[in-house]
């Protein structure tokens, strides 16, 4: 996975868009118009620019063809409607910036997801901090690691062998978070797994989430020497007969 250098800040950090998701919904939607002028600052000029360029195309056909009574309200709909959805696109690509090369932005994707999934975060995991993500649905099991792709490719693999036990006869997909070769970007990672095939009934879905319970996380401890500032726990005493 890809690290950005420490001297360059994201424009938009994770504790701001929290922030956000706790405020009012107007107080909200300047915030988030905020958020989305610190990531890109020339995004809000062309929300409001196209809202208002299709509500001009509207004024003047309506004007040339004597259709203004019905076109200028259309175009004031229309242009309202463009201006949303920028803005919605625009906002996810601030909320994208906000959590990119943070642990567990995979999982926060994953659990924003629309429809029926089942999302478990961190069910692998290393002393490097490289984790596994899981997710369940109609596509089959999705396993999505962040950390380093030499690492991950191992811990995947094991993921993937572990998963399979169980959950035989399903499609197990997986992904790795990154910007090189053969990994995928967190700002796509959502869209493509929103495009799988779906190819189980609901009532397999299911069948595997149960099987899944049974499994345990597989964290492995940190390797070296115990601390020795740290005390050890007292044995029980035996009791008096």
């Amino acid at each position: 996975m890809s690290r950005k250098s420490e001297a360059a800040e994201p424009a938009v950090t994770r504790e701001t868009a929290e922030d956000v998701a706790s405020a009012g919904r107007l107080k909200q939607i300047r915030m988030v118009a905020g958020l989305i002028r610190k990531s890109d600052p020339k995004a809000l000029p062309i929300i409001f620019g196209s809202g208002l360029g299709v509500l001009a195309v509207l004024v003047v056909v309506g004007l040339l063809t004597g259709l203004a009574a019905f076109l200028i309200p259309l175009g004031v709909l229309l242009g309202l409607l463009v201006a949303l959805i920028l803005f919605g696109r625009y906002a996810q690509s601030a909320q994208f910036s906000a959590i990119e090369g943070q642990p567990g932005a995979a999982a926060a994707v994953m659990q924003n997801m629309r429809g029926n999934w089942t999302v478990t975060p961190t069910v692998a995991a290393n002393r490097n901090m490289d984790v596994v993500h899981r997710a369940v649905g109609r596509p089959g099991v999705i396993l999505v690691g962040e950390g380093n792709p030499n690492r991950l490719a191992g811990l995947l693999a094991a993921e993937k062998k572990r998963v399979a036990r169980v959950a035989y006869e399903v499609p197990i997909i997986e992904y790795q978070i990154g910007d090189g070769d053969g990994q995928v970007p967190i700002s796509k990672l959502q869209r493509k797994i929103m495009r799988l095939p779906r190819q189980l009934k609901p009532a397999a879905v299911s069948d595997i989430n149960h099987r899944l319970k049974a499994l345990q996380p597989t964290l492995q401890a940190p390797k070296g020497p115990i601390p020795r500032n740290v005390r050890q726990p007292k044995m029980p005493r035996p009791k008096a007969r």
